[in-house]
């Protein structure tokens, strides 16, 4: 989703822009109000993340996937501190996706890392932990969980770990949504679960929360860009136009289109995109002008340009 929006588009020009040269912690002149934002989604996605992993997943004996996953797993067997485990745990993850990532994208990523250990081992450890409904807990950690690493992932940050690996693999693979790449990744610590909780429930119940957690990222990095496709067919196409754009101010594409259903009747296509919102202003709009025309309302998980997202200029990939 956008960097404030939310594209993919965009998370990969965050990731990108990382290939600029030098790295550093100072703030530039005249970005105060970024810097001020990067702190902020850090810090509530920190608080987020810290609840999905200590608060619910810790007590219910799963392991929801990734170097948290992992770290969990570590505490379970060590009784090793999460937060310092799983910075431990980074390193050889940040040296095999270093060149690819970037260095500004490492540099946002490792703030974000200590700030998450702080919260995961000095802050959570004073909280109560979650003891109830072992499938509440993880259907709850999911949410947190995907909460906290989605705010990250809008800022152009990460927890680090898997994450490396996730947005190393978006910039190769850009077609994949993020949400599918982390959920891929996770079914290999999940599955670590059994023979160290000694129970097939672990897995089961890790995979619910790696589920929720994909699909909470998903919609939150894509679903704040998504919308409406109005696809009209009618014999009316100029005046349907006309009183779409009266009565939600939206403008449309018409194309010439032939039917074949027992006719050969000439009509118009009209594309119309639109918000949620709209899209019952538009079918009464088209139906007022032509109560006959065909009209088909379908979702669209982003969509670029003027009344919507601005799109991404000079994107490179790779």
């Amino acid at each position: 989703m956008n960097r404030f929006g939310i594209s993919a588009e965009r998370q990969d020009m965050a990731i990108n822009s990382g290939k600029k040269k030098g790295i550093s912690f100072f703030i530039p002149k005249g970005r105060w109000r970024t810097a001020f934002l990067d702190l902020a989604c850090d810090v509530t996605g920190s608080i987020f993340y810290s609840v999905g992993i200590y608060t619910f997943a810790k007590g219910a004996d799963f392991a929801p996937g990734g170097i948290s996953g992992l770290s969990l797993l570590a505490n379970h067997l060590f009784g090793l501190p999460i937060g310092v485990t799983s910075v431990l745990l980074n390193i050889p993850c940040i040296l095999c996706s270093y060149r690819i990532v970037g260095k500004h994208f490492l540099a946002k990523s490792i703030r974000s890392i200590l700030i998450s250990t702080f919260f995961l081992d000095v802050i959570f450890p004073l909280t109560p932990i979650y003891v109830g409904s072992p499938l509440l807990a993880a259907l709850f950690s999911g949410v947190f969980f995907g909460s906290g690493l989605a705010l990250f992932y809008i800022r152009g940050s990460s927890t680090g770990g898997s994450d490396f690996l996730t947005m190393s693999i978006k910039t190769l693979k850009p077609h994949l949504s993020i949400g599918f790449v982390t959920m891929s990744i996770d079914l290999v610590v999940i599955a670590l679960g059994w023979p160290v909780f000694g129970n097939v429930d672990s897995v089961l119940y890790g995979l619910i929360a790696a589920y929720v957690t994909s699909t909470v990222i998903d919609k939150i990095m894509y679903g704040t860009g998504s919308g409406k496709l109005a696809i009209i067919i009618t014999t009316k196409g100029a005046e349907a136009a006309a009183r779409i754009d009266q009565a939600c101010s939206r403008g449309s594409t018409l194309l010439r289109a032939k039917g074949t259903y027992h006719t050969d009747i000439q009509r118009q296509v009209l594309l119309c995109a639109c918000s949620k919102a709209q899209a019952y202003k538009v079918r009464n709009a088209v139906h007022g002008a032509d109560p006959d025309a065909f009209v088909m309302i379908t979702e669209t998980s982003e969509v670029f340009g003027e009344g919507f997202i601005e799109p991404a200029e000079n994107v490179k990939i790779g």
